[in-house]
């Protein structure tokens, strides 16, 4: 019988809310790896597809809790995670500045998000398109938070996103 190595690759939201300047939260959350997103790692690590530049940071304000199967052609939509857009001030999702690696962990500094308006929020994800709304390029990952939060008026979320290859 043939038996298979595995390598196992997932990652984690970091999350730190501010109010008036001041950390009122710190926590993490796991994440899925979309096919979507695992499909592209594959396709330019080791195929020959074109490595997409830049990749942005978002956050979704319906109670959903993401699959598999997500693609960024429908993720943000009303219908599924509802992407929260208007509520926050920066004109475009944050850009996600990866570090660059020896140690199989790919990160970020965190972005920042500064809200204008009152919202719930239950998770974030990682894309390949710029535009708050945006449903085009490549969605990576998606996390729920495992529970909601609420952001006020000029609150802060900074979000910091790791992702680990590992032999399994």
């Amino acid at each position: 019988m043939k038996t298979i190595d595995h390598t196992k690759l997932g990652g984690r939201y970091f999350y730190e809310h501010l109010r008036n300047g001041e950390v009122i939260d710190r926590w993490e959350e796991p994440n899925i790896v979309v096919d979507e997103g695992l499909i592209y790692i594959l396709n330019t690590a080791i195929g020959n597809v074109t490595q997409i530049p830049t990749f942005y940071l978002g956050l979704f304000k319906n109670n959903y809790t993401p699959i598999a199967g997500d693609t960024a052609a429908a993720f943000g939509g009303v219908g599924v995670a509802n992407e929260a857009n208007a509520e926050y001030d920066e004109a475009t999702r944050p850009v996600f500045t990866p570090t660059a690696t020896n140690a199989k962990v790919i990160a970020n500094a965190a972005t920042t998000f500064t809200f204008n308006t009152a919202v719930d929020i239950y998770g974030g994800f990682l894309i390949s398109d710029a535009a708050k709304g945006g449903t085009l390029g490549t969605l990576v990952s998606a996390s729920k938070f495992a529970a909601v939060r609420q952001m006020q008026i000029l609150d802060e979320l900074n979000v910091g996103y790791t992702l680990t290859i590992a032999d399994a």
